[in-house]
């Protein structure tokens, strides 16, 4: 036989384009459109539609960046139509394309009545007449059409103005389309989802296998028999001819793929968060529809946030999506307040993300979920285990990690152990997406990529647009339905997230283990763009953790009222700010400035909160009590408790030479040499200079910051070839002791870098037995990256990096391509590196990007390990101006540390001393008697009861024993998890009436409840 194959599917594709397509709605009738463009932030619907409205046409200009227009849509309904052909419907054309759903103009239907139809979008522009409803026997009906800017341009990452409103000029962006009334033709759509199934299952199968040829021909057939002049009438034919092929079944050992509908919306990204409410509106309303029509279909939607958004400024809309949550369509997973990073949030942040999600999905939906759904983090913390098992999660889900630059996931299916020990049931869906349109290429890569092939038979898909792109679509769900068993393609079924899990686990009973985080080796800049908000997360969780501990210390011990329903809205304040795409940096400049607002209202609201309680606890007086929220002594005062400080002992001796200073407070001695470099630094407990021969410390190094792609988000590697030491200061002067007010010795430096002007403090405390430095800079770099280093005597094969109830060891060397492509990390509040018997702490106050390199002198054959800080950026997409401006970043330098050491540091530099002034010194509530046992939170009780809840964990990462005593009348003492709710006593914990005692395996996280 001849082969004409790629003439036959040329003829194919003609056939569908002018057509096929064409033939989908069989009449148009015009309708009447008027206007009104909002003046400026979106109105409700009730102000919307009392507003004057002007006459709107097909090609008038519209959408000035982040604007709104309403169009009021009527028109009557034809007469003398075939209606068994097929429904009518509204087609809205607002001046789309159908690339990028998602990334431009978008509307949302409205019945007169205020409630709403559904959403249009690229590609998904119907409105059925059934569920608009009719006025009087005709249309009558709102768009709210948002003219949403293409902030992405293509993804070419040049640099552009429209991200903030302020910058984003008023030229109309889209011009409007035909607003139509049509009647779709059902059985030429069916068959156009038949031939769209067909023809790409074809193109998929490898040219040797007959199912791809016999697919080909009668797909040829189809054309023979359909008449391209009444494509209506011989539609019925051409569905016939592909019935035989369509029927065939799906081979027995064809790979299963459960899909679940899904729409990623960003909660804020290239758009506001005030925008992000709306595209869940839109959204939500479209697969409400779709359930309607499709009472098969599902929906995943994980956001506890964006459903309590929909409650609040879409209550009709909201009761609809808890009815179809109770009927088991729309259902919620995650189990999350957001979709949140999960690098850089504190413990107890992270754990919060899930008591705030768990709670609301229990409260609102009367679901509570079993899946930990994160496809788009960027990296997954080795504490995420513990902490997701701790709130109840039986299974983890994850999609970003096929982003990887360098190295492939070896496993889709497979246990995930954490830095404890705890493992969850993992998976990684094959198919590399999590927005899915189900079409062949899709699920065939699907079936290729699968690696559990032997062991397990199915996995999960994700489907539908994201971001305000739609959803899922009637065609996806067509799609599926065809798909379900068909030779040639993995076989589909729609269903639950949970549903696919179960038989996951099920079949694969020994899946293999994944020991320690999920790197991503694709966006490690994130730990450093957007220094503001970083500084503004750090310091909500640690003022979080003091109003929620004086709180509850003065509920207790005085009576005061706890402010619950205070805390939970700036506990949700803050979990929002900690969205996978607000904290690491890569929005646009207007959510940051909504981003550095928000920080500023938790702040007060925090700071009135510890106002109040601490001085109900500390009464009326004038001695100064230093409040010690850390959970170790300082100064003299108890963990927990209040009292007054004890001064130390020895003062501060300082020491000019050569231009540079000698500050020595009896515990180290530093020597900061004429450019303010540190040149030596000594604790006296081990004698050993932790500064490398020829090396030093506190270098400041300037690096071209230029990635290929993705600005905010990426380092790339090459950065390191181009460096400016900025080792030459300007000045270098001492603060004589007693000068600031707290016996300290300060050295000031100041430098140029770039053309920032920098000043640095380094200050040495009586007592203290770390150096701080403290970095200001007027940061007006472009595309540059600055690191803060430290050339450190020590031979470590790893460092230690604070990460959520616990550390993280990563390997110095780069033996393999695993290793090498962690070449910038993340920390959070101290990193450490040692060698046996010694070790230097390094901690910071707001900063998450650091890079550990190792060298071997040749001059002594040591050891130098570098530890660098990235304090900033200068990335030019999505936010021209990201970072520019005023900073002040902390550091503190520990040598002779170890874990416990760098543990306490870290406290010490992120919690600065609260003095209080008062009467009463305060007995903390709770004692520990051993320190590498710590306290991360101590409040009162969700429920109300009063209760007492205390959440510590092991800290040193080795087998801790302690006990744990109330220092107040108590009733019972229970073990809890997350949600405080009863569980399972561990393994060495022993507990009292009034105390427990406790052996805790490395990093073991552990909740109990103390009932007055």
């Amino acid at each position: 036989m001849h082969d004409d194959r790629r003439l036959t599917e040329s003829r194919l594709d003609r056939f569908v384009r002018d057509r096929l397509d064409p033939a989908i709605h069989r009449a148009r009738w015009p309708l009447e459109v008027t206007g009104w463009d909002v003046p400026g932030e979106p109105v409700p619907f009730g102000e919307a539609v009392e507003q004057e409205y002007a006459p709107v046409a097909a090609g008038d200009p519209w959408g000035a960046p982040w604007s709104t227009k309403w169009l009021h849509i009527t028109g009557s309904l034809p007469t003398g139509y075939d209606a068994g052909a097929g429904p009518l419907e509204v087609l809205v054309e607002l001046g789309y394309t159908p690339e990028a759903p998602g990334f431009q103009c978008e509307g949302l239907a409205w019945r007169t009545d205020g409630t709403i139809a559904k959403a249009v979008s690229p590609r998904n522009r119907q409105l059925p007449v059934e569920l608009l409803g009719t006025v009087d026997g005709g249309l009558d009906f709102y768009v709210e059409a948002a003219g949403n800017p293409d902030v992405a341009q293509g993804f070419t990452f040049a640099p552009n103005p429209l991200g903030d409103r302020a910058t984003a000029g008023s030229t109309p962006a889209y011009r409007m389309g035909p607003i139509t009334l049509a009647q779709l033709d059902t059985e030429v759509w069916e068959l156009r989802q038949d031939v769209e199934t067909l023809r790409g299952l074809m193109h998929e199968l490898p040219m040797d296998q007959p199912r791809r040829h016999e697919v080909l021909r009668a797909l040829e057939a189809m054309m023979d028999v359909m008449d391209p002049d009444d494509v209506a009438g011989t539609a019925a034919d051409g569905r016939e001819a592909l019935a035989g092929v369509l029927a065939s079944p799906a081979h027995a050992s064809a790979h299963s793929l459960v899909a679940t509908g899904h729409a990623h919306i960003d909660s804020a990204w290239l758009w506001p968060v005030r925008e992000t409410i709306r595209k869940c509106a839109r959204t939500f309303s479209n697969v409400l529809a779709l359930m309607d029509e499709h009472p098969d279909f599902v929906f995943s939607c994980s956001s506890a946030q964006q459903l309590a958004w929909i409650k609040e400024f879409y209550p009709e809309l909201f009761v609809r999506i808890q009815a179809k949550a109770a009927a088991g369509q729309f259902v919620p997973v995650g189990g999350m307040w957001v979709e949140s990073d999960t690098n850089m949030p504190g413990g107890e942040a992270m754990a919060r993300q899930f008591v705030e999600g768990k709670s609301f999905f229990r409260r609102e939906m009367g679901v509570d979920c079993r899946e930990t759904w994160l496809p788009d983090s960027f990296g997954y913390s080795g504490a995420l285990p513990q902490i997701a098992a701790a709130a109840g999660m039986e299974w983890f889900l994850t999609q970003k990690i096929s982003w990887n630059q360098v190295n492939t996931m070896p496993h889709h299916t497979f246990l995930w152990e954490g830095i404890d020990g705890t493992r969850i049931f993992t998976h990684f869906p094959p198919v590399d997406t999590y927005c899915s349109d189900l079409g062949a290429q899709q699920l065939a890569h699907a079936q290729r990529n699968y690696r559990e092939h032997g062991r397990g038979t199915v996995s999960l898909v994700p489907f539908g647009y994201g971001d305000g792109g739609g959803g899922p679509t009637r065609e996806m769900v067509a799609a599926a339905h065809r798909a379900a068993d068909l030779e040639g393609s993995p076989t589909v079924s729609i269903g639950t997230s949970a549903q696919f899990f179960a038989q996951a686990q099920q079949e694969y009973t020994a899946p293999p283990v994944w020991l320690g985080e999920m790197y991503l080796e694709l966006h490690r800049g994130t730990y450093t763009s957007q220094a503001n908000t970083k500084k503004g997360n750090r310091r909500s969780e640690h003022l979080l953790r003091e109003a929620e501990l004086w709180a509850a210390t003065a509920a207790i011990r005085t009576g005061a009222a706890y402010p619950a329903a205070e805390l939970k809205r700036l506990w949700q304040l803050v979990l929002l700010q900690q969205f996978h795409d607000i904290l690491p940096g890569s929005s646009i400049a207007w959510v940051y400035q909504d981003a550095e607002r928000n920080y500023a209202a938790v702040e007060r609201g925090l700071e009135a909160i510890i106002a109040s309680a601490t001085s109900a606890l500390a009464g009326n007086g004038g001695v100064d009590l230093l409040f010690n929220a850390a959970p170790h002594t300082r100064s003299g005062v108890p963990a927990l408790g209040a009292a007054q400080a004890v001064a130390a002992a020895v003062a501060v001796q300082t020491l000019e030479h050569e231009g540079g200073f000698t500050l020595d407070n009896g515990i180290i001695r530093a020597v900061v040499d004429a450019n303010g470099l540190l040149a030596s630094l000594v604790d006296y407990a081990s004698g050993r200079e932790a500064i490398a021969p020829g090396s030093v410390g506190n270098l400041l190094e300037l690096h071209r910051d230029t990635p290929n792609a993705w600005d905010a988000w990426d380092v790339d590697e090459f950065y390191r070839r181009n460096v400016t030491r900025c080792d030459t200061a300007l000045s270098v002067s001492l603060e004589r002791a007693g000068a600031t007010g707290d016996q300290s010795a300060v050295v000031v430096v100041e430098r140029l870098v770039g053309t920032s002007p920098v000043v640095q403090r380094i200050r040495l405390a009586p007592g203290a037995p770390s150096l701080e430095i403290t970095t200001t800079a007027d940061w007006q770099e472009n595309q540059k990256l600055l690191k803060l280093g430290f050339g450190l005597d020590v031979r470590a094969a790893v460092s230690s990096a604070e990460t959520q109830f616990g550390h993280i060891q990563r390997a110095t060397h780069t033996n393999t391509s695993w290793e090498a492509a962690k070449f910038e990390i993340c920390a959070h509040r101290w990193i450490h590196v040692a060698e046996p018997g010694y070790g230097v702490a390094i901690s910071n106050g707001a900063t998450y990007g650091h890079d550990v390199t190792r060298t071997v002198r040749g001059s002594d054959g040591g050891t130098t390990t570098t530890v660098r800080l990235s304090l900033l950026r200068a990335p030019k997409c999505p936010d021209p101006f990201a970072d520019l401006g005023h900073h002040e970043l902390v550091a503190s330098i520990r040598p002779g540390a170890g874990i416990a050491g760098a543990v306490e540091e870290g406290y010490r530099t992120n919690l600065a001393p609260r003095v209080v002034r008062g009467s009463t010194a305060v007995e903390p509530l709770v004692a520990v008697s051993n320190p590498a046992l710590v306290i991360e939170a101590l409040k009162l009780a969700e429920d109300g009861s009063g209760d007492v809840i205390v959440r510590l964990y092991e800290s040193l990462g080795e087998r801790s024993a302690g006990r744990i005593s109330a220092n107040f009348p108590v009733s019972a003492v229970t073990v809890v998890d997350l949600l405080e709710d009863p569980a399972e006593v561990p393994a060495g914990v022993d507990l009292g009436p009034d105390a427990a005692d406790l052996v805790l395996r490395p990093f073991q996280l552990l909740t109990l409840r103390f009932a007055p």
